[in-house]
Order: structure tokens, then sequence, then C-alpha cells
């Protein structure tokens, strides 16, 4: 059975497959696409990566992660600027064309919150010279408000923007995770008001009662309360007409089958999401100017 030509199987919904084994499910499910985890890549080799995805006939929607910078200026904030540098040219050597950030969270003993999110912008600003030589866009993820103190001081896509704004259209943009924004009051203004600057839209749902360890709380799309006709629905209007990637953490799920995880998520995809998007495929609508 063939997936839908912009469903991308993101490799943390199978976290426990190396790059090969990914790889395999994806294709062998009827997959186009794959968004790719820095730590599998490295396991196994930047080379023998780029070899194994090219051999594959697969897509690379994005990378993931960088970011982690929201720690004062010394050798910890230069060495995670340094790390950012390396994704870069890893995305550009996998043909991904984003790189996804995570803000980071609170410094250790900290509770300027603002200070933090303003050494986001900071850190992105010594990075866009890197991004836009090497045709990676730099995509600001913003997680769920739960995640603000230890992962992530960017919570909104509002205040992702309000950084992404700050820099050339194409060389910066946002992610949209429904996981992390569907709660937001001021979503589909946010979502209208990025436009271009959506660089990935990410989709897997929200059930409670949340598990102990909230990092594996995400769904199946279907298995829980998430409006996925409405905010596709935004995002489409918004212009985004690239890969759709499903990303779940979730430990049941990542105890399955690969093979399974591959059929399932492709099954919920098209029953969920899949009626309200366009079947056309590609890797992002982004403009670089």
């Amino acid at each position: 059975m063939t997936a839908h030509p912009r469903l991308s199987l993101n490799q943390a919904t199978i976290k426990y497959a190396d790059l090969s084994e990914a790889i395999a499910a994806t294709v062998d499910a009827g997959y186009s696409s794959i968004g790719l985890w820095r730590e599998p890549v490295q396991g196994r080799g930047l080379g023998r990566s780029i070899r194994e995805i090219e051999d594959s006939g697969l897509r690379v929607s994005s990378l993931c992660r960088g970011g982690f910078f929201t720690m004062a200026d010394g050798p910890e904030r230069r060495s995670s600027i340094d790390d950012n540098r390396r994704a870069i040219a890893e995305a550009s050597a996998l043909g991904a064309p984003t790189l996804v950030l995570v803000a980071g969270g609170l410094p250790a003993g900290s509770k300027d919150i603002v200070g933090a999110r303003e050494r986001v912008r900071d850190a992105i600003g010594e990075l866009a010279d890197d991004a836009a030589a090497a045709g990676v866009t730099l995509a600001i993820e913003p997680l769920h408000p739960m995640y603000a103190s230890d992962r992530a001081v960017v919570s909104t896509l509002g205040q992702a923007l309000d950084i992404a704004e700050q820099f050339p259209l194409g060389v910066t943009a946002v992610v949209v995770d429904t996981f992390h924004v569907w709660w937001d009051p001021q979503l589909f203004e946010q979502i209208a008001r990025a436009g271009g600057r959506i660089a990935s839209y990410q989709v897997c749902d929200w059930s409670t009662p949340l598990p102990a360890d909230v990092l594996l709380a995400r769904h199946y799309p279907g298995d829980g309360v998430i409006d996925f006709a409405s905010i596709s629905a935004a995002v489409e209007a918004a212009g985004y007409t690239g890969d759709i990637e499903v990303e779940i953490f979730n430990k049941e799920i990542w105890e399955d089958t690969y093979a399974n995880v591959a059929a399932r998520t492709r099954d919920a995809f098209a029953a969920a999401v899949a009626p309200h998007v366009s079947a056309g495929a590609g890797t992002g609508a982004l403009v670089r100017l």
C-alpha cells in the first residue's frame, strides 16, 4: 500500500530502529519521505547515511535537531553554537531542507525566561549566514509550555515567529507541531501570520491522562482530541505544500515492530489528516530572498 505522497515518517516514531532499519520500514510501508535524527545518522556515519538515503529513493523532510543554546556566553554556549554549525552541514549533506531547532530550557539556577529567549535569537543570528550558505532553513519549533523550564523557552507559534521574522525569509522559519500548539487560542491567527515561514508541519495526537513521563505522551493521529481538519486547513491556507511528518514519542509504540508502526502511522494519517491536505508532494514551500 502506498502512503500519502506528502507523508513523512519521522525517525522518532520508530526510535529503536537504526538508520538502515528505519529506511527499510519506511520504504516497505510505501512512504516517499523520512525525517531524520542526528544520533542515528552519526551512529551510521554521515557518508554511509547519505549513500543509504540516496539508494532508498526517499526524500529527507527534515533533520532533528539543533538548538539548546539558551545558556549565557561561555565555553558551553560556544560548544553548542559549534555543534549547531555541524548540524547545518549535516542537514545540507543529507539533502534535508530544514534543521529543526529546539530552543533549550532555562539555564541552571536561572528564572529569566525572557533573557533565555533573547539568547535563542542571538544564537540564530550567529548561525544565519551558515544556514543561508548551506541552503538549510533554521526552523524554530515551539514546544508545549510544560517543557518551558527544561527543553524550550519558546512555547507558542507567536514567540517562534517573533524570532524568525528578525531574519531573512527562507533562512529562518517555524515548525507547526500539533502536539505542541493545538491548545493555543491564537493558533490560527499565528499560522496565517507565518505564511511562507512554515518549514515543517508535524502531526501526532494528544490524549489524557498523560503518562508519568510527559515526553512520551504522543499518540497516532486520530487517537486523541486534536482537530486535524482545522489545523491542516489553516496550514494549507498559509501556503505550506511540503512534507508532513508524523513524529510520535510513546513507549508502547516504540516497543511495537517497526513494520507495524510504519503501517499504522500510514493508515492513521490517511484517516485523520490526508482528507484535509492536498496531494502535491514536495520538500517545502519556503522562498529564499
